[in-house]
């Protein structure tokens, strides 16, 4: 006969596991985040790579380039940021776990931990913001001199 488990001790365990989950369905948002950054990344890459191919065709080029630069960088912050937001959620959830087994008290470690996940996904977002600002300015700059060699070349 299997020995009978207190219902107390049943609900507390399951109330832990359901507070440690909540936190890691933040860091599977910041796992998102990150793949859509990488994928940026991956863009920004091969339009340098095109334009380094003919930098000295088009007097734009050199300023094209500043300006991937300058979208590159935003989105090496924004990556950084975000990798220090899941490690304070997986710290947060390792204080979840280890204040359970040592019943002391760790609110204020865990209020910490799972704050600067929060103000690092938002600092994270916030240089993604920047970083689209950055792109649409070019893309929008580039079909103005565009629209500008056509209307000379109909002339």
């Amino acid at each position: 006969m299997l020995p009978s488990a207190d219902p107390s001790q049943v609900d507390s365990t399951a109330h832990i596991i359901q507070v440690a989950l909540t936190p890691v369905f933040l860091l599977s948002g910041i796992a998102t985040l990150l793949n859509v950054f990488s994928t940026r990344h991956a863009r920004i890459a091969d339009q340098v790579e095109k334009l380094a191919d003919r930098i000295a065709e088009r007097p734009g080029d050199q300023a094209r380039l500043r300006d991937l630069r300058r979208r590159s960088l935003a989105l090496d912050v924004a990556v950084v940021i975000a990798a220090l937001g899941g490690v304070a959620i997986c710290g947060a959830v390792l204080t979840l776990f280890l204040g359970t087994l040592r019943d002391a008290a760790v609110a204020s470690l865990l209020f910490s931990l799972f704050g600067a996940a929060i103000v690092c996904t938002l600092a994270s977002l916030t240089a993604f913001a920047v970083e689209m600002m950055l792109a649409s300015r070019t893309v929008r700059s580039e079909v103005a001199e565009r629209q500008d060699e056509e209307g000379e070349r109909s002339r």
